[in-house]
């Protein structure tokens, strides 16, 4: 889209008009006052950064929390539970060690090994009850297991058996509870994730996320290190997402008080529902539902069934309206290529024949801005002095060559939204998680040989050059047109050390775009001549 801003673009004739209107005559900006400013912008953006990067304490834990996160029940035997989808460790009250068969750790084809959520000895889903008037079982109780079943009578003869189901990424936990006693008594379901934190992924929302009263709500890791987060809802769930993957759970029960914090060098996120009374000889029932899996629309939409909302929880940022097409269509265009940076670069060149009007009306209007440059600057020479006229006969001049100072700018206010819509898409897709091409193992990380950048920011300044019209910038030229002239020179440099740790899949629209600009621009100008 730079291209858009270069020496001959509308928006660089704009600024130079403004910029003529704006000042008086022979007058010039200190270069020590630029030098002040930049000096503040500097050190102000230096200092945010020191703020933002700077080391927090963490609160304080409690007794109770660092009873939670302790490993007290590793004693207690386990069972493992499966579904064509996930496997899934159950010790007592806890669940674990989810590993997602579909989905290969690393790209190396030789390794065997799956992603697991939650895989260390601290890591866990607690699904429990807590009791008012009697016992309830605890991380320390030992279950009888049996018919794929779990039983447990406390000393009261109140009767507790869970039922614990894998189907797909859902894991489904029922506890049935028959009080045998003489009395009232009230239970309260509950539970909690507890785990560490990841790395976070730059423009992923990541951290916990709760649905409480029909809002996503979304607390990074670093808000978590600075203080804790409480809700009250109806319903909902709550858990911990991933730039690729989340872990939720519903407790699916009313009156509900949820939480986020950090524990030490743990988090967590709970839920306890209100308490629910059942009388003597009759049965208590209660559900958790769990989510454990990718963070891939298709599947969410179908888990949304069992879990409500749980298909709004992919944060497809502010240009989501074209994010969530574009991220459709690439999945459509890999079912029949089957390889993501073929499906990336047919992307590319779909879009940039959808905005082929635009851009030729761009180009068009381009080569009208080089041919008005004369009488453009004669103008701005001869009414230096009267704004007013000068305005008048700029628009007339513009009349008469038919364009518009902003003309040009349209393809890149286009393709703004487009390049940052992508940019969401490309990060949240887990499909783009070690997909390969060519040289490139992970199309969702950066080129590990810097090929890409390099051909994007040659590429870069080849269109430049070429929509350019191959004009010189007079070095000693102090107006706006000639400044925006000598800083687009730059730009493809620039662009290459900044796309060079971006993710390579980006680069790689970006590049192909670029190859697309060249021949296209090519072929405008071939149209032109004919004329």
């Amino acid at each position: 889209m730079v291209q858009y801003l270069n020496n001959n673009s509308g928006f660089a004739t704009w600024n130079a008009n403004r910029n003529t209107a704006t000042n008086t005559p022979g007058q010039t900006k200190s270069r020590l006052g630029g030098f002040f400013w930049w000096m503040i912008l500097f050190l102000g953006s230096w200092w945010l950064i020191s703020m933002w990067t700077a080391p927090k304490d963490k609160p304080t834990p409690s007794d109770a929390d660092v009873a939670i996160v302790a490993s007290d029940n590793l004693e207690i035997p386990s069972h493992e539970i499966s579904s064509e989808k996930i496997s899934v460790n159950v010790r007592g009250l806890r669940v674990s060690k989810i590993s997602l068969y579909d989905y290969a750790a690393s790209s190396d084809k030789t390794d065997s090994a799956r992603v697991t959520l939650l895989a260390g000895d601290d890591d866990f889903i607690e699904v429990g009850i807590n009791a008012t008037g009697t016992t309830a079982p605890d991380i320390k109780t030992v279950w009888n297991s049996a018919n794929n079943k779990m039983t447990w009578r406390n000393t009261d003869g109140v009767i507790f058996t869970r039922d614990i189901t894998v189907d797909g990424y859902l894991v489904n936990v029922t506890d049935t509870i028959e009080n045998k006693t003489n009395r009232d008594l009230t239970f309260a379901p509950y539970a909690r994730i507890v785990r560490v934190n990841h790395a976070n992924a730059a423009g992923v929302s990541t951290g916990a996320i709760t649905n409480t009263n029909s809002k996503i709500r979304y607390v990074d890791w670093h808000s978590l290190d600075k203080k804790a987060y409480a809700y009250s809802t109806t319903n909902g769930f709550f858990g911990f997402a991933d730039q690729y993957w989340q872990t939720l759970a519903e407790v699916k029960s009313p009156d509900q008080t949820m939480r986020a914090k950090s524990i030490g060098q743990k988090y967590m996120t709970d839920a306890t529902a209100a308490g629910v009374v059942v009388t003597p000889g009759n049965t208590g029932v209660f559900t958790t539902t769990i989510f454990a899996g990718p963070r891939e629309q298709t599947i969410l939409d179908a888990a949304a069934t069992s879990i409500s909302g749980v298909n709004k929880t992919i944060d497809y940022g502010w240009f989501w309206f074209f994010a969530q097409p574009l991220l459709w269509i690439l999945n459509i265009l890999n079912s029949f290529v089957m390889n993501y940076g073929v499906a990336i670069i047919l992307l590319t060149i779909l879009l940039r024949l959808l905005m082929w009007p635009l851009t030729r009306k761009s180009y068009v209007s381009s080569i009208a801005m080089q041919r008005m440059q004369p009488e453009m600057q004669r103008i701005q020479k001869l009414y230096a002095n009267d704004k007013v006229r000068l305005q008048m006969e700029m628009m007339n001049l513009y009349k008469t060559h038919k364009t518009s100072p902003m003309s040009g700018c349209l393809p890149m206010l286009l393709q703004i939204p487009i390049f940052f819509a992508l940019y969401k898409a490309l990060l949240i897709s887990v499909n783009m998680r070690n997909a390969g091409f060519l040289w490139i193992h992970d199309l969702a990380a950066m080129d590990p040989y810097f090929i890409l950048p390099i051909l994007m920011g040659a590429t870069m300044w080849l269109q430049q050059y070429l929509q350019s019209g191959h004009t010189k910038t007079d070095k000693n030229a102090t107006d706006m047109t000639a400044t925006t002239g000598r800083v687009m020179k730059w730009l493809p440099l620039i662009f290459t050390v900044m796309f060079a740790w971006m993710p390579a899949g980006l680069v790689l629209y970006w590049t192909v775009s670029n190859v697309f600009g060249i021949i296209q621009t090519y072929i405008i100008k071939k149209q032109l001549n004919k004329k």
